[in-house]
């Protein structure tokens, strides 16, 4: 599903992120990218998004190199991904109903498909009565749960959530876990970059630790395992 081979990544101010990782996370799983701060697991989202690109090295999604495609083809290529940030990036001037339709308008679904799928969503994610406010009108862990049914609702067969609990209170925060969980337990491919020791030790699932650019644990069943 998702491969890094042999990944390098030197920014042009001389900072190397990445120093030759070597990951494969298979279709269905939950795995948590785990580590101090510029420890790398940013510069691992941003790749898998083709915000940036490697020094050296490949990066397969699907069975699909990635590595170098052409700019028109990285829309395609994002497609199979679905993003949650830690600052909802939802649109603040459309109603929940219409950020979530936006991503479906971005890759031109039908009026039909987009009136069917996104009331699908918002009561997949609790919030079918919300569907006609804005985002101001509502708590951080509703915009999150937008944003959640915003990076779905194309089904894409990976998520990426990108410190989706670092606003939230530990109870919302806790929501939006059991939520992702429920998304990975229907097929959905989720890799999680986050600080939060709690969520990572309870969950119990595959920990990919990374210090100084390098991978230094990676467990079946892992915990956090550092000091907050």
């Amino acid at each position: 599903m998702i491969e890094l081979v042999n990944i390098s990544k030197r920014y042009k101010n001389g900072v190397m992120a990445l120093s030759n990782i070597n990951l494969k996370i298979e279709k269905g799983e939950f795995v948590f990218l785990v580590g101090p701060s510029g420890a790398g697991k940013s510069t691992i989202v941003k790749m898998l998004l083709k915000e940036v690109a490697p020094t050296q090295g490949r990066i397969i999604i699907d069975n699909e190199d990635i590595t170098y495609i052409h700019r028109r083809k990285v829309p395609l290529v994002r497609r199979k991904t679905g993003v949650v940030f830690q600052d909802f990036r939802l649109l603040p001037n459309k109603t929940v109903y219409e950020n979530v339709a936006f991503a479906m308008e971005i890759v031109e679904a039908s009026p039909k498909e987009i009136r069917r799928q996104v009331p699908m969503m918002l009561s997949m994610v609790g919030l079918s009565k919300k569907a006609k406010a804005y985002p101001e009108q509502l708590s951080g862990g509703e915009q999150q749960r937008v944003s959640i049914a915003r990076a779905i609702v194309n089904n894409p067969p990976i998520l990426i959530a990108d410190e989706p609990t670092g606003n939230l209170d530990p109870d919302t925060s806790w929501e939006i876990m059991k939520l992702l969980r429920q998304i990975n337990r229907r097929g959905t491919t989720v890799v999680m970059a986050t600080h939060a020791k709690d969520i990572v030790d309870l969950m119990q699932q595959r920990v990919i630790a990374l210090e100084n650019g390098l991978v230094v644990r990676d467990e079946k069943k892992g915990g956090y395992g550092y000091e907050n």
